[in-house]
């Protein structure tokens, strides 16, 4: 999304209530289709305007089709008629060079102890990859999950996630990347679960700060770097990927704040810029791209960081 683009919004959607409400059902699809498009077409609006900006990492909203999934849209597949203008999407994405994924909300969960919960994430993870795949994207555009709950047994919970995980048809695990987060799985656990499976890891500094055992981010590094390293799952090599936030106050420090501080990510790169040739950062901050444009500015300002374009930076050495 972008506070700066205006009526762009790649979320469009229909209540399900809405939905229902619509005598004619057949009416009704059509025009979640349109939606659909429009979204998919706003989407494309938002990469030009990053394109502009060199920004090159996005992630797509979930929402680009609305109700995908819905148990009322049983048998609906809106893919034939969004063919154009996914393609399109693709096309531009490619041109670009850009760094592009979905991040499935929480109710995906592989680790899940309820065989219905892990069909709809298994309905839910394919939903993602058929837009990637209609995209005409390959396996540098991934997902992006969590763990997930502990269920009242962290160890068995672990144990069933490598298990079902392994049970996944491979064209959506080899789309897969697993982040720690801010209450359960810690950046040391998420680790050794995703060098099982030889998984992607993306670190998110945030989480790390508000849920660690001790151990320093940059301490993990050097193990968290290498699965991103050519394997069986990670087909096309890429740089790593992390995430970077700031609490949003004292009270409240795992929530998102609107913009990111220096302090919350600079040491960081500062500690690992010796051994990483190249890094991703994706900016989860309330005020979008110009949280970007606001920390770019800041970087500006700093000795030992020389600005390569708009939404770029080297770490002087």
């Amino acid at each position: 999304m972008s506070v700066i683009v205006e009526n762009a919004s790649p979320s469009r959607t229909m209540t399900a209530t809405h939905f229902r409400k619509l005598d004619d059902r057949e009416a009704a699809v059509r025009k979640l289709e349109r939606l659909a498009e429009e979204n998919i077409r706003n989407c494309l609006r938002l990469l030009r305007h990053n394109a502009a900006h060199d920004i090159r990492v996005f992630r797509f909203s979930s929402k680009l089709i609305p109700l995908l999934g819905h148990e009322m849209l049983s048998g609906w597949d809106p893919f034939p008629v969004l063919a154009e203008p996914f393609a399109e999407l693709g096309v531009f994405v490619k041109k670009h060079g850009m760094r592009v994924g979905f991040h499935p909300d929480h109710f995906t969960v592989i680790g899940t102890p309820r065989g219905e919960v892990l069909r709809s994430s298994l309905q839910t993870l394919d939903h993602h990859v058929r837009m990637l795949e209609a995209m005409g994207l390959d396996e540098r555009a991934r997902l992006n999950i969590h763990i997930g709950g502990t269920y009242g047994d962290r160890e068995r919970t672990l144990e069933r996630f490598l298990r079902q995980f392994r049970a996944m048809d491979e064209r959506i695990r080899s789309r897969i990347t697993l982040e720690n987060d801010d209450k359960t799985y810690t950046a040391l656990e998420t680790l050794a679960v995703c060098e099982a499976l030889g998984v992607p890891m993306v670190l998110d500094l945030h989480h790390h700060i508000v849920n660690n055992n001790g151990e320093s981010a940059a301490e993990l590094w050097p193990r968290i770097a290498a699965t991103w390293r050519k394997s069986d799952l990670v087909p096309v090599e890429l740089p790593p990927k992390i995430h970077v936030s700031s609490p949003k106050n004292e009270k409240d420090v795992r929530a998102h704040a609107d913009y990111v501080e220096l302090e919350h990510i600079l040491p960081f790169l500062r500690e690992v810029a010796a051994v990483t040739p190249a890094l991703d950062v994706m900016i989860e901050a309330k005020r979008k791209d110009e949280a970007l444009f606001r920390l770019m500015d800041d970087l500006r300002k700093v000795d030992d960081v020389e600005v390569v374009d708009q939404a770029s930076i080297r770490i002087k050495s």
